[in-house]
């Protein structure tokens, strides 16, 4: 053989080689496969595949219609501005960002705008508590004070906590105690439980009653086993390995005029007061992009094992009719045609707050408002596009 055809010969299997090679690369991209991943600070890469269904462009285009559609027509009126994100098996079916962030300043609220997402927050709460259950650093069983050295009420567990039925006072409702002139911490929270100056509302474990104290208490609890701020605890367990880079826990109240702004509906500015200082049952700050990170992580045994969110979705406290129920960090909406819906909501200053899942048909609702207005829950009536969700008709 010739140099000449030598060279050519060699040329021709580099060729042959590289297709190969650009051939099993495409043959392993699939698009059945949305994962939540993030490179941390050692370069150690942490991943959670989740593998849904691609969706077609007909049945995407067709869904995002009809949500836009019906946002244009119940919720986005009369001056609404909110920022609106639904999803299904992992992809964006529609999203739309109005408003401010600082109307002073004529900040526009973009898809990297974090929102404070009020009693939305208690889900990433609940969840950072099952991440340390999974990592046997936390037990639903174990009395809260074995945790937090004082604490006066040993039947009170995590799972008390979590599912609200441990009987502790809204902190809010201390107002004989509290000097409304100094921001309220989490410590204060504590130290006043610890005191035993406010009584428990009823007996631990015996019903439910919606209460922030017992997710400022979960906060708490740990910043205790972690040693750390809950905002580097959140962030650690949460916001960094899903990749959720534009969300943080807000714990620094002489800060507030860096953080997204509130507003009543008229856009005159939400006062901050003394109970703006606590976190855990709220100051939470989300994008509904990074919140649909969460929400996809959430179909994953590796972020969450199964047992942990067998029992986050079971509920575990009917509050309505025998329909809406509670299970931990989750309110759940269980019909009679034996359909479940998954949800919570907000409400704090002038953010509004609503986030429901249908884990069924792997859709994720998300609508975050920092401008008063009860408009955000109409997204109760979203669901019906999805499935067999009657709840059209029942207060969320």
């Amino acid at each position: 053989m010739t140099n000449k055809n030598k060279r050519t010969a060699i040329l021709l299997l580099c060729l042959s080689l590289y297709a190969c090679q650009n051939k099993t690369q495409k043959d392993n991209t699939t698009n059945d496969t949305i994962t939540a991943s993030t490179k941390l600070s050692n370069k150690k890469k942490t991943t959670y595949p989740v593998k849904f269904d691609k969706l077609s462009k007909k049945y995407t285009t067709t869904k995002a219609s009809e949500v836009k559609q019906f946002y244009l027509d119940n919720i986005k009126k009369n001056g609404y501005t909110g920022s609106l994100l639904v999803a299904q098996n992992g992809q964006i079916l529609y999203e739309d960002y109005s408003g401010f962030a600082n109307k002073k300043n004529g900040d526009a609220i973009t898809a990297e705008t974090p929102l404070h997402i009020a009693s939305v927050g208690k889900v990433i709460t609940a969840v950072a508590i099952m991440r340390l259950i999974d990592q046997d650093k936390l037990h639903l069983d174990q009395s809260v004070s074995q945790i937090i050295k004082g604490f006066p009420h040993p039947e009170i567990t995590i799972q008390s906590l979590l599912s609200h039925r441990s009987g502790l006072r809204y902190y809010g409702y201390y107002s004989d105690i509290w000097d409304n002139t100094t921001t309220i911490t989490n410590k204060d929270v504590i130290e006043i439980i610890k005191s035993e100056r406010v009584d428990l509302d009823f007996r631990p474990n015996s019903r439910f009653s919606y209460s922030n104290t017992n997710y400022v208490v979960l906060a708490s609890i740990a910043e205790q086993v972690m040693n750390k701020p809950f905002k580097e605890v959140v962030e650690e367990l949460i916001f960094a390995p899903l990749e959720m880079k534009d969300s943080f826990v807000f714990d620094d109240i002489s800060k507030k005029n860096d953080v997204t702004q509130s507003y009543k509906s008229t856009y005159q500015p939400m006062h901050w007061d003394y109970m703006d200082g606590t976190y855990g049952d709220k100051n939470i700050y989300v994008t509904p992009r990074d919140f649909l990170k969460f929400d996809t992580a959430l179909y994953s045994d590796k972020f969450l094992s199964a047992e942990a969110k067998e029992k986050m979705f079971k509920g575990y406290s009917f509050e309505y009719k025998g329909v809406r129920n509670y299970g931990l960090g989750f309110r759940l909406m269980e019909m009679n045609n034996g359909e479940t819906l998954t949800y919570h909501n907000g409400w704090w200053r002038g953010n509004t707050s609503s986030y429901i899942r249908l884990t069924k048909d792997k859709v994720c609702i998300i609508l975050f408002s920092n401008k008063y207005s009860k408009l955000t829950y109409k997204t109760v009536d979203l669901p019906h596009y999805f499935g067999d969700y009657p709840v059209g008709n029942i207060d969320l």
